[in-house]
């Protein structure tokens, strides 16, 4: 079996096809050890950290400006907090904990392990969360929909980094230019022409995509326009999901 592989930026789409095993996803953990571990992360992570236990929690990790650096799955462990993130991701993540890391009593180690949340793209694709490609734009939260803000987010935990802006949003009801959504289409150039249909230049596009049973189904960022409801019903044999 083969699935497809596209890298798309706004000047277009670039297709690749690769076997299966090449879209499965690599992950690292960063073990946050220490007395001060909690109390550290939770002016680092936007997940409230008193909530996690060993079952785990998903959380985000931002930019002081709050866009995104990383999706993490958070679990609390004996000592601390093991940390699961797609290792291409492992080390700007552990950068970004490590500039705040002053005068704490707690340590940050990362290292490879076997498996993560995903076993591979495809199933994240499923999920509808965001991975390497999506995390790699630097947008804030609120682009990648309500339900990746409900389950990763705590606005009443107290302050963390990126919080600021992250929290004028969620006021406002969230309105920003640029969307997350789940996308199943005959073919890439299909989804891609979709895609990059409505709106003005910016990071739209497909960010993941693989083969489906029939055709292919992918995440890409859209500009709010093109989710219209007299829009989408004009694409036929594209179709479109947001805040799954």
């Amino acid at each position: 079996m083969q699935i497809a592989a596209v890298a798309n930026s706004v000047i277009g789409v670039s297709t690749q096809v690769m076997n299966s095993a090449d879209t499965q996803l690599l992950w690292s953990e960063i073990l946050v050890n220490g007395p001060d571990s909690e109390s550290f992360l939770q002016g680092q992570l936007t997940q409230d950290l008193s909530t996690v236990n060993a079952s785990g929690s998903w959380s985000l990790l931002l930019q002081p400006d709050s866009s995104v650096i990383s999706a993490l799955f958070v679990r609390k462990i004996e000592e601390g907090f093991s940390l699961l993130v797609e290792r291409q991701l492992a080390e700007s993540s552990a950068a970004r904990l490590r500039r705040f890391h002053l005068r704490v009593k707690c340590t940050i180690e990362v290292n490879e392990i076997g498996s993560g949340p995903f076993a591979d793209l495809s199933d994240q694709i499923t999920a509808g969360w965001i991975g390497l490609k999506e995390c790699e734009l630097s947008l804030t939260p609120q682009c990648y929909g309500s339900r990746i803000v409900t389950e990763s987010i705590s606005f009443t935990k107290g302050c963390f980094t990126g919080q600021e802006l992250v929290g004028r949003l969620d006021a406002r009801g969230s309105s920003v230019p640029w969307r997350l959504v789940r996308v199943t289409g005959p073919s890439a150039e299909r989804i891609n022409e979709a895609v990059m249909s409505k709106g003005p230049e910016g990071p739209k596009g497909i960010t993941s995509i693989v083969s489906a049973q029939s055709g292919v189904k992918a995440l890409a960022i859209v500009h709010r326009t093109l989710l219209d409801p007299d829009v989408l019903a004009q694409l036929g044999d594209v179709h479109f999901e947001a805040d799954f």
